[in-house]
């Protein structure tokens, strides 16, 4: 009879990274690893949501840079087409300011591409399992959530933004000029660390969906 062990069905993989020699890497890692199957790839932000909307996978590794976006559009992108896949950042930079973005932007854990392989496997294992596992030095840096220091006129726009309302139709509906609008969706761009308005409405979903679990 066989064990329990050989029985438990692998985790399936979605690699998303622009460079084929990483790709490359992860497969013959994964290929010596059972617990993991690489269910397909994409090089491109473009491509992993047309992947996702077919393919099976229990988690999305995700390079900082796709051919077409970095990682928090790339978020962005997933959000705005409805996709809530548990993602680990495959991050190939310690730079700060890079990773806490992509923190806040929702991913479920954080893996250094120098790190030993062992790492990378437990981060995997931990995510595709419902928990978040995130180095906690670099946790600890974004534990303050940014909409806390929002004006109550900021948080008012960011919410006439995820209902997809235009420049002109705030202005309109809170009486404010158009250039008194890009003042205050500038500062809270600034606020949330992000670069455009897709950013701060997915931001803003993520958030959302936290405080309802």
């Amino acid at each position: 009879m066989a064990s329990s062990a050989s029985q438990e069905v692998a985790g399936r993989v979605l690699i998303a990274e622009r460079n084929p020699l990483v790709i490359a890497a992860l497969r013959g890692l994964f290929a010596e690893n059972a617990r993991f199957t690489v269910a397909d790839t994409a090089r491109s932000s473009v491509e992993l949501c047309e992947k996702l909307a077919y393919v099976e996978a229990d988690c999305v590794l995700l390079g900082w840079q796709l051919a077409d976006a970095e990682a928090p559009d790339v978020m962005a992108d997933l959000g705005r087409h409805g996709f809530d896949p548990r993602i680990v950042l495959f991050a190939d930079t310690q730079n700060s300011a890079v990773v806490t973005e992509t923190i806040r932007m929702g991913v479920n854990g954080l893996c250094y591409q120098f790190e030993d392989p062992e790492i990378l496997f437990a981060t995997l294992t931990a995510v595709m399992k419902g928990r978040i596992c995130i180095p906690y030095t670099v946790l600890s840096k974004v534990t303050n959530t940014p909409f806390q220091h929002l004006t109550s006129r900021e948080a008012e726009l960011l919410g006439m933004l995820a209902n997809g309302w235009s420049n002109t139709q705030i202005a309109s509906r809170t009486g404010i000029s158009e250039n008194t609008v890009k003042y205050h969706l500038k500062n809270l761009y600034d606020k949330l660390e992000v670069r455009n308005r897709a950013m701060a409405v997915a931001l803003y979903a993520k958030e959302r969906r936290r405080k309802l679990v």
